[in-house]
Protein backbone atom coordinates (compact mmCIF):
# COMPACT_ATOMS: atom_id res chain seq x y z
CA UNK A 1 0.00 0.00 0.00
CA UNK A 2 3.05 2.56 0.59
CA UNK A 3 4.57 1.65 -2.46
CA UNK A 4 1.42 2.31 -4.30
CA UNK A 5 1.20 5.75 -2.93
CA UNK A 6 5.12 6.41 -3.69
CA UNK A 7 4.59 4.98 -7.22
CA UNK A 8 1.07 7.40 -7.52
CA UNK A 9 3.54 10.43 -6.52
CA UNK A 10 5.54 9.32 -9.64
CA UNK A 11 3.27 9.65 -12.39
CA UNK A 12 3.57 13.35 -12.94
CA UNK A 13 -0.21 13.17 -14.07
CA UNK A 14 -1.53 11.60 -11.57
CA UNK A 15 0.61 13.64 -9.15
CA UNK A 16 -1.09 17.19 -10.35
CA UNK A 17 -4.61 15.51 -10.23
CA UNK A 18 -3.74 14.59 -5.78
CA UNK A 19 -1.93 18.01 -5.50
CA UNK A 20 -4.83 19.86 -7.25
CA UNK A 21 -7.36 18.03 -5.23
CA UNK A 22 -5.46 18.41 -1.73
CA UNK A 23 -5.12 22.51 -2.69
CA UNK A 24 -8.89 22.97 -3.16
CA UNK A 25 -9.53 20.84 -0.12
CA UNK A 26 -7.39 23.40 1.94
CA UNK A 27 -9.11 25.99 0.43
CA UNK A 28 -12.36 24.83 1.59
CA UNK A 29 -10.95 24.09 5.34
CA UNK A 30 -9.80 27.91 5.30
CA UNK A 31 -13.12 28.95 4.38
CA UNK A 32 -14.60 27.14 7.31
CA UNK A 33 -12.92 29.47 10.04
CA UNK A 34 -14.25 32.72 8.05
CA UNK A 35 -16.99 34.29 9.92
CA UNK A 36 -20.01 35.58 8.76
CA UNK A 37 -20.54 39.43 8.99
CA UNK A 38 -22.43 40.75 11.97
CA UNK A 39 -22.62 37.54 13.92
CA UNK A 40 -21.24 37.27 17.30
CA UNK A 41 -19.70 33.58 16.96
CA UNK A 42 -18.52 32.97 20.70
CA UNK A 43 -22.60 33.06 21.85
CA UNK A 44 -23.93 30.89 18.65
CA UNK A 45 -21.17 28.33 19.99
CA UNK A 46 -22.79 28.79 23.60
CA UNK A 47 -26.00 28.55 22.81
CA UNK A 48 -24.93 25.12 20.83
CA UNK A 49 -23.65 23.04 23.38
CA UNK A 50 -26.49 24.70 25.87
CA UNK A 51 -28.74 22.80 22.94
CA UNK A 52 -26.77 19.64 22.87
CA UNK A 53 -23.95 18.99 24.93
CA UNK A 54 -22.79 15.87 22.22
CA UNK A 55 -22.30 16.73 18.55
CA UNK A 56 -25.07 15.08 16.13
CA UNK A 57 -27.73 15.37 18.62
CA UNK A 58 -29.81 17.38 16.78
CA UNK A 59 -30.86 18.48 13.90
CA UNK A 60 -28.20 21.29 13.49
CA UNK A 61 -25.74 18.08 14.80
CA UNK A 62 -26.14 16.64 11.64
CA UNK A 63 -25.86 19.66 9.15
CA UNK A 64 -22.74 20.66 11.31
CA UNK A 65 -21.27 17.43 10.36
CA UNK A 66 -21.65 17.65 6.46
CA UNK A 67 -20.57 21.56 7.05
CA UNK A 68 -17.60 20.58 9.24
CA UNK A 69 -18.13 22.25 12.04
CA UNK A 70 -19.05 25.53 10.18
CA UNK A 71 -22.52 26.14 11.22
CA UNK A 72 -22.02 26.04 14.80
CA UNK A 73 -19.33 29.45 14.28
CA UNK A 74 -21.49 30.30 10.94
CA UNK A 75 -18.86 31.07 8.91
CA UNK A 76 -19.37 31.89 5.10
CA UNK A 77 -19.57 27.58 4.64
CA UNK A 78 -22.20 27.32 7.58
CA UNK A 79 -24.48 25.59 4.81
CA UNK A 80 -21.99 23.57 3.97
CA UNK A 81 -23.19 21.26 1.12
CA UNK A 82 -25.99 20.41 2.44
CA UNK A 83 -28.06 22.37 -0.19
CA UNK A 84 -26.86 20.76 -3.20
CA UNK A 85 -27.14 17.10 -1.72
CA UNK A 86 -30.57 18.26 -1.20
CA UNK A 87 -31.23 19.28 -4.22
CA UNK A 88 -29.62 16.40 -5.63
CA UNK A 89 -32.09 13.73 -4.33
CA UNK A 90 -35.12 15.75 -4.62
CA UNK A 91 -33.88 15.97 -8.75
CA UNK A 92 -33.42 11.90 -8.41
CA UNK A 93 -37.32 11.86 -6.45
CA UNK A 94 -38.39 14.51 -9.28
CA UNK A 95 -36.77 11.52 -12.15
CA UNK A 96 -39.37 8.96 -11.82
CA UNK A 97 -42.19 11.05 -11.39
CA UNK A 98 -41.97 13.72 -14.06
CA UNK A 99 -41.92 12.78 -17.33
CA UNK A 100 -39.50 15.61 -18.75
CA UNK A 101 -37.04 14.81 -16.66
CA UNK A 102 -37.37 11.24 -17.39
CA UNK A 103 -36.15 11.93 -20.44
CA UNK A 104 -33.90 13.46 -20.20
CA UNK A 105 -32.02 10.59 -17.62
CA UNK A 106 -31.93 8.74 -20.79
CA UNK A 107 -30.52 10.87 -22.96
CA UNK A 108 -26.64 10.15 -22.31
CA UNK A 109 -24.22 12.85 -21.01
CA UNK A 110 -26.52 15.64 -22.96
CA UNK A 111 -29.48 14.72 -20.64
CA UNK A 112 -27.19 13.94 -17.35
CA UNK A 113 -25.22 17.64 -18.02
CA UNK A 114 -29.13 18.79 -18.35
CA UNK A 115 -29.57 17.37 -15.05
CA UNK A 116 -26.33 18.87 -13.15
CA UNK A 117 -27.81 22.32 -14.34
CA UNK A 118 -31.31 21.63 -13.01
CA UNK A 119 -29.25 20.74 -9.64
CA UNK A 120 -27.29 23.50 -9.52
CA UNK A 121 -30.15 25.77 -9.53
CA UNK A 122 -32.38 24.00 -7.02
CA UNK A 123 -29.09 24.04 -4.93
CA UNK A 124 -28.62 27.90 -4.89
CA UNK A 125 -32.67 28.19 -4.52
CA UNK A 126 -32.18 26.28 -1.26
CA UNK A 127 -29.48 28.35 0.19
CA UNK A 128 -31.13 31.38 -0.43
CA UNK A 129 -34.37 30.13 1.34
CA UNK A 130 -32.25 28.54 4.05
CA UNK A 131 -29.85 31.41 4.56
CA UNK A 132 -33.38 33.89 5.03
CA UNK A 133 -34.42 31.67 7.80
CA UNK A 134 -31.41 31.38 9.58
CA UNK A 135 -30.80 35.05 9.59
CA UNK A 136 -34.79 35.72 11.03
CA UNK A 137 -33.69 33.19 13.18
CA UNK A 138 -30.24 34.56 14.28
CA UNK A 139 -32.03 38.30 14.72
CA UNK A 140 -34.81 36.93 17.81
CA UNK A 141 -32.77 36.76 21.34
CA UNK A 142 -35.80 34.81 22.90
CA UNK A 143 -35.04 31.75 20.93
CA UNK A 144 -31.33 31.83 21.99
CA UNK A 145 -32.00 31.93 25.62
CA UNK A 146 -30.95 35.57 26.48
CA UNK A 147 -28.28 35.52 24.08
CA UNK A 148 -27.53 38.69 21.64
CA UNK A 149 -26.52 36.73 18.35
CA UNK A 150 -26.69 40.04 15.88
CA UNK A 151 -25.63 43.40 17.27
CA UNK A 152 -27.67 45.26 14.26
CA UNK A 153 -30.48 43.01 13.18
CA UNK A 154 -32.69 44.17 10.26
CA UNK A 155 -32.85 43.64 6.45
CA UNK A 156 -29.20 44.87 5.55
CA UNK A 157 -28.05 41.92 7.95
CA UNK A 158 -30.45 39.74 6.28
CA UNK A 159 -29.76 40.34 2.84
CA UNK A 160 -25.71 40.48 4.16
CA UNK A 161 -26.52 36.96 5.55
CA UNK A 162 -28.27 35.38 2.02
CA UNK A 163 -25.79 36.43 -0.27
CA UNK A 164 -22.72 35.49 2.33
CA UNK A 165 -24.06 31.90 2.68
CA UNK A 166 -25.82 31.55 -0.39
CA UNK A 167 -22.27 32.46 -2.10
CA UNK A 168 -20.81 30.41 -0.01
CA UNK A 169 -22.35 27.40 -0.86
CA UNK A 170 -22.07 27.90 -4.54
CA UNK A 171 -18.67 28.48 -4.47
CA UNK A 172 -18.27 25.23 -2.12
CA UNK A 173 -20.07 22.91 -5.08
CA UNK A 174 -17.58 25.12 -8.00
CA UNK A 175 -14.94 23.45 -5.52
CA UNK A 176 -16.78 20.21 -5.77
CA UNK A 177 -17.37 20.21 -9.58
CA UNK A 178 -13.18 21.23 -9.90
CA UNK A 179 -11.88 18.32 -8.09
CA UNK A 180 -14.04 16.22 -9.61
CA UNK A 181 -12.67 17.55 -13.35
CA UNK A 182 -9.27 18.38 -12.35
CA UNK A 183 -8.40 16.53 -9.47
CA UNK A 184 -9.06 12.83 -8.42
CA UNK A 185 -12.08 11.09 -6.93
CA UNK A 186 -16.03 11.94 -6.20
CA UNK A 187 -15.47 16.45 -5.64
CA UNK A 188 -18.62 16.54 -3.65
CA UNK A 189 -18.26 13.48 -1.50
CA UNK A 190 -14.64 14.22 -0.55
CA UNK A 191 -15.33 18.07 0.84
CA UNK A 192 -17.84 16.21 2.76
CA UNK A 193 -15.15 13.26 4.11
CA UNK A 194 -12.79 16.74 4.41
CA UNK A 195 -15.34 18.05 7.03
CA UNK A 196 -15.95 15.40 8.94
CA UNK A 197 -11.83 14.53 9.29
CA UNK A 198 -11.56 17.83 10.15
CA UNK A 199 -13.39 16.85 13.46
CA UNK A 200 -11.07 14.16 14.47
CA UNK A 201 -8.50 16.27 16.64
CA UNK A 202 -11.23 17.40 18.86
CA UNK A 203 -12.42 13.73 19.27
CA UNK A 204 -8.42 12.65 20.15
CA UNK A 205 -8.21 15.29 22.24
CA UNK A 206 -11.08 14.36 24.26
CA UNK A 207 -10.13 10.85 24.83
CA UNK A 208 -6.84 11.87 25.75
CA UNK A 209 -7.93 14.17 28.48
CA UNK A 210 -10.59 11.49 29.19
CA UNK A 211 -7.35 8.81 29.54
CA UNK A 212 -5.33 11.69 31.51
CA UNK A 213 -1.78 9.54 31.02
CA UNK A 214 0.08 12.40 32.57
CA UNK A 215 -2.11 12.95 35.50
CA UNK A 216 -3.92 9.40 36.42
CA UNK A 217 -5.74 11.09 39.60
CA UNK A 218 -7.90 12.69 36.53
CA UNK A 219 -8.28 9.66 34.56
CA UNK A 220 -12.36 8.97 33.44
CA UNK A 221 -11.43 6.25 30.95
CA UNK A 222 -9.24 3.31 31.58
CA UNK A 223 -6.47 2.04 29.01
CA UNK A 224 -8.46 -1.54 28.62
CA UNK A 225 -11.52 0.53 27.74
CA UNK A 226 -9.16 2.73 25.11
CA UNK A 227 -7.88 -1.17 23.54
CA UNK A 228 -11.45 -2.12 23.53
CA UNK A 229 -12.51 0.91 21.35
CA UNK A 230 -9.45 0.55 18.98
CA UNK A 231 -10.20 -3.42 18.33
CA UNK A 232 -14.12 -2.69 17.84
CA UNK A 233 -13.25 0.52 15.57
CA UNK A 234 -11.45 -1.90 13.25
CA UNK A 235 -13.84 -4.16 13.54
CA UNK A 236 -16.78 -2.19 12.52
CA UNK A 237 -14.71 -0.67 9.36
CA UNK A 238 -14.04 -4.38 8.28
CA UNK A 239 -17.70 -4.96 8.46
CA UNK A 240 -18.76 -1.30 6.47
CA UNK A 241 -16.26 -2.40 3.87
CA UNK A 242 -17.64 -5.81 3.19
CA UNK A 243 -21.31 -4.56 2.99
CA UNK A 244 -20.64 -1.61 1.04
CA UNK A 245 -18.47 -3.98 -1.67
CA UNK A 246 -21.02 -6.46 -1.30
CA UNK A 247 -22.80 -7.43 -4.78
CA UNK A 248 -24.76 -9.95 -5.82
CA UNK A 249 -23.75 -11.08 -9.54
CA UNK A 250 -26.57 -11.70 -11.94
CA UNK A 251 -24.90 -13.67 -14.67
CA UNK A 252 -25.84 -11.95 -18.51
CA UNK A 253 -25.40 -14.49 -21.73
CA UNK A 254 -25.72 -12.02 -25.18
CA UNK A 255 -26.91 -14.12 -28.31
CA UNK A 256 -24.87 -13.70 -31.25
CA UNK A 257 -25.61 -11.69 -34.06
CA UNK A 258 -24.39 -11.94 -37.61
CA UNK A 259 -24.12 -8.59 -39.75
CA UNK A 260 -22.57 -8.73 -43.15
CA UNK A 261 -19.07 -11.00 -41.91
CA UNK A 262 -19.07 -9.66 -38.54
CA UNK A 263 -20.18 -11.76 -35.62
CA UNK A 264 -21.36 -9.83 -32.61
CA UNK A 265 -22.12 -10.66 -29.25
CA UNK A 266 -22.00 -14.25 -27.96
CA UNK A 267 -20.08 -12.99 -24.38
CA UNK A 268 -21.11 -13.64 -20.85
CA UNK A 269 -20.74 -10.91 -18.23
CA UNK A 270 -23.13 -10.60 -15.22
CA UNK A 271 -25.35 -7.61 -13.66
CA UNK A 272 -23.81 -6.09 -10.24
CA UNK A 273 -26.81 -5.71 -7.61
CA UNK A 274 -24.91 -3.70 -4.60
CA UNK A 275 -25.80 -4.87 -1.29
CA UNK A 276 -26.21 -1.38 0.06
CA UNK A 277 -27.83 0.12 -3.19
CA UNK A 278 -28.81 3.45 -0.98
CA UNK A 279 -25.60 4.26 0.70
CA UNK A 280 -25.87 6.49 3.50
CA UNK A 281 -28.64 8.10 2.46
CA UNK A 282 -31.40 6.21 4.44
CA UNK A 283 -29.79 7.19 7.49
CA UNK A 284 -29.78 10.76 6.55
CA UNK A 285 -33.29 10.84 6.07
CA UNK A 286 -34.17 8.79 9.34
CA UNK A 287 -32.16 11.27 11.24
CA UNK A 288 -33.73 14.33 9.74
CA UNK A 289 -37.64 12.96 10.28
CA UNK A 290 -37.11 11.57 14.11
CA UNK A 291 -34.53 14.91 14.98
CA UNK A 292 -36.41 17.26 13.77
CA UNK A 293 -39.11 17.34 16.65
CA UNK A 294 -36.82 17.54 19.18
CA UNK A 295 -34.85 20.45 17.26
CA UNK A 296 -38.03 22.52 16.91
CA UNK A 297 -38.88 21.58 20.12
CA UNK A 298 -35.74 23.18 21.35
CA UNK A 299 -36.50 26.28 19.82
CA UNK A 300 -40.21 26.83 20.20
CA UNK A 301 -41.74 26.38 23.66
CA UNK A 302 -44.96 24.45 22.84
CA UNK A 303 -46.12 21.78 25.52
CA UNK A 304 -47.04 19.35 22.56
CA UNK A 305 -43.67 19.04 21.02
CA UNK A 306 -41.77 19.05 24.04
CA UNK A 307 -44.03 15.74 25.26
CA UNK A 308 -43.05 14.43 21.36
CA UNK A 309 -39.30 15.55 22.24
CA UNK A 310 -39.06 13.50 25.30
CA UNK A 311 -40.28 10.41 24.21
CA UNK A 312 -37.73 10.69 21.29
CA UNK A 313 -34.13 10.85 23.28
CA UNK A 314 -31.39 9.58 21.79
CA UNK A 315 -30.31 6.15 23.69
CA UNK A 316 -34.37 5.44 24.81
CA UNK A 317 -36.00 2.12 23.42
CA UNK A 318 -38.67 3.86 21.84
CA UNK A 319 -36.03 6.40 19.75
CA UNK A 320 -33.42 3.11 18.58
CA UNK A 321 -37.11 0.87 17.42
CA UNK A 322 -38.24 4.01 15.06
CA UNK A 323 -35.19 4.96 13.90
CA UNK A 324 -34.45 1.92 12.72
CA UNK A 325 -37.47 1.42 11.01
CA UNK A 326 -37.13 4.62 9.33
CA UNK A 327 -33.92 3.48 8.30
CA UNK A 328 -34.95 0.32 7.06
CA UNK A 329 -37.58 1.64 4.75
CA UNK A 330 -36.12 4.43 3.51
CA UNK A 331 -33.22 1.93 2.07
CA UNK A 332 -35.97 0.09 0.67
CA UNK A 333 -37.63 3.51 -0.83
CA UNK A 334 -34.27 4.85 -2.26
CA UNK A 335 -33.21 1.60 -3.69
CA UNK A 336 -36.77 1.45 -5.54
CA UNK A 337 -36.40 5.19 -7.22
CA UNK A 338 -32.78 4.20 -8.15
CA UNK A 339 -33.07 0.62 -9.55
CA UNK A 340 -36.01 0.05 -11.89
CA UNK A 341 -36.02 -3.79 -12.76
CA UNK A 342 -38.06 -3.01 -15.58
CA UNK A 343 -35.39 -0.64 -17.51
CA UNK A 344 -32.95 -3.05 -17.12
CA UNK A 345 -34.75 -6.01 -17.90
CA UNK A 346 -35.88 -4.04 -21.41
CA UNK A 347 -32.43 -2.61 -22.20
CA UNK A 348 -31.09 -5.91 -21.82
CA UNK A 349 -33.85 -7.18 -24.71
CA UNK A 350 -33.01 -4.30 -26.85
CA UNK A 351 -29.37 -5.59 -27.28
CA UNK A 352 -29.94 -9.36 -27.32
CA UNK A 353 -29.24 -9.67 -23.61
CA UNK A 354 -31.00 -12.67 -21.00
CA UNK A 355 -30.27 -14.07 -17.78
CA UNK A 356 -29.60 -17.95 -18.47
CA UNK A 357 -32.95 -19.04 -16.88
CA UNK A 358 -34.91 -16.52 -17.08
CA UNK A 359 -37.00 -15.21 -19.90
CA UNK A 360 -36.45 -11.78 -21.12
CA UNK A 361 -38.46 -8.78 -20.74
CA UNK A 362 -41.18 -8.97 -17.86
CA UNK A 363 -40.15 -12.55 -16.12
CA UNK A 364 -36.64 -10.90 -15.85
CA UNK A 365 -38.07 -8.06 -14.65
CA UNK A 366 -39.53 -9.79 -11.88
CA UNK A 367 -35.96 -11.80 -11.13
CA UNK A 368 -34.24 -8.57 -10.86
CA UNK A 369 -37.23 -7.04 -7.90
CA UNK A 370 -37.11 -10.66 -6.96
CA UNK A 371 -33.33 -10.43 -6.17
CA UNK A 372 -33.24 -7.18 -4.76
CA UNK A 373 -35.58 -7.10 -2.57
CA UNK A 374 -34.12 -9.76 -0.55
CA UNK A 375 -30.59 -8.99 -0.88
CA UNK A 376 -31.40 -5.05 0.14
CA UNK A 377 -33.36 -6.51 3.50
CA UNK A 378 -29.25 -7.12 5.21
CA UNK A 379 -28.23 -4.28 3.89
CA UNK A 380 -30.84 -2.43 5.12
CA UNK A 381 -30.95 -4.13 8.87
CA UNK A 382 -26.75 -3.40 8.95
CA UNK A 383 -27.64 0.28 8.19
CA UNK A 384 -29.91 0.61 11.00
CA UNK A 385 -27.37 -1.51 13.38
CA UNK A 386 -24.68 0.93 12.21
CA UNK A 387 -26.51 3.62 12.86
CA UNK A 388 -27.23 3.46 16.63
CA UNK A 389 -24.15 1.69 17.72
CA UNK A 390 -22.87 5.02 18.45
CA UNK A 391 -25.41 5.68 21.29
CA UNK A 392 -24.69 1.96 22.36
CA UNK A 393 -20.96 2.11 22.56
CA UNK A 394 -21.52 5.38 24.06
CA UNK A 395 -23.40 4.08 26.91
CA UNK A 396 -21.47 1.25 27.41
CA UNK A 397 -18.10 2.86 27.32
CA UNK A 398 -18.87 6.30 28.79
CA UNK A 399 -17.65 7.98 26.05
CA UNK A 400 -19.21 11.32 24.60
CA UNK A 401 -20.89 10.73 21.50
CA UNK A 402 -18.11 12.85 19.24
CA UNK A 403 -15.77 10.04 20.02
CA UNK A 404 -18.33 7.37 19.55
CA UNK A 405 -19.38 8.63 16.11
CA UNK A 406 -16.32 7.61 14.53
CA UNK A 407 -17.06 4.20 15.20
CA UNK A 408 -20.43 4.23 13.84
CA UNK A 409 -22.68 5.76 12.24
CA UNK A 410 -22.81 8.03 8.96
CA UNK A 411 -19.33 9.74 9.66
CA UNK A 412 -18.01 6.40 9.31
CA UNK A 413 -20.04 5.04 6.69
CA UNK A 414 -19.18 7.99 4.73
CA UNK A 415 -15.46 8.47 5.17
CA UNK A 416 -15.02 4.42 4.72
CA UNK A 417 -17.25 4.79 1.08
CA UNK A 418 -15.46 7.96 -0.20
CA UNK A 419 -12.04 6.45 0.44
CA UNK A 420 -12.40 3.21 -1.17
CA UNK A 421 -14.05 5.15 -3.97
CA UNK A 422 -10.96 7.60 -4.33
CA UNK A 423 -8.50 4.28 -3.87
CA UNK A 424 -10.52 2.77 -6.58
CA UNK A 425 -9.28 5.65 -8.70
CA UNK A 426 -6.27 5.83 -8.13
CA UNK A 427 -5.78 2.16 -8.27
CA UNK A 428 -7.01 2.40 -12.27
CA UNK A 429 -4.32 5.23 -12.73
CA UNK A 430 -1.26 3.28 -11.48
CA UNK A 431 -2.71 -0.07 -13.29
CA UNK A 432 -2.79 1.95 -16.83
CA UNK A 433 0.60 2.75 -16.47
CA UNK A 434 1.86 -1.32 -15.31
CA UNK A 435 2.43 -0.12 -11.79
CA UNK A 436 0.67 -2.36 -9.25
CA UNK A 437 -2.19 -0.98 -6.98
CA UNK A 438 -3.08 -1.09 -3.42
CA UNK A 439 -3.58 -4.59 -3.09
CA UNK A 440 -1.47 -7.12 -5.37
CA UNK A 441 -3.29 -9.05 -7.76
CA UNK A 442 -2.25 -12.02 -10.36
CA UNK A 443 0.97 -11.59 -11.60
CA UNK A 444 1.08 -7.74 -12.50
CA UNK A 445 4.62 -6.43 -11.47
CA UNK A 446 5.20 -2.89 -11.40
CA UNK A 447 8.32 -1.05 -13.12
CA UNK A 448 11.24 0.55 -11.26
Amino acid sequence: MIKALVNAFRIPDLRRKLFITLALLSVYRIGAYIPTPGVNGAALVQFFENVSRSQGGTLFGIMNMFSGGALTRLTIFALGIMPYISASIILQLLTTVVPHLEKLSKEGEAGRKKIIQYTRYGTVVLAIVQSFFISLWLENPERFQGLQIVDNPGWAFRILTVITLTTGTAFIMWLGEQIQERGIGNGISLIITAGIISRLPTALHQVFVLVSPFAPENRQLAIPRVLIMAVIGVVVVVAVILITQGQRKIPVQYAKRIVGRKVYGGQSTYIPLRVNQAGVIPIIFAQSIILFPATIAGLIANPGLQKIAQSLVRGQLLYTIVYSLLIVFFAYFYTAITFNPADVADNMKKYGGFVPGVRPGRRTAEYFDFIMTRITLPGAIFLAFIAVFPDMLGAWLKVPYLIASFLGGTALLIMVGVMLDTMRQIESQLLMRHYEGFMKKGRIKGRR
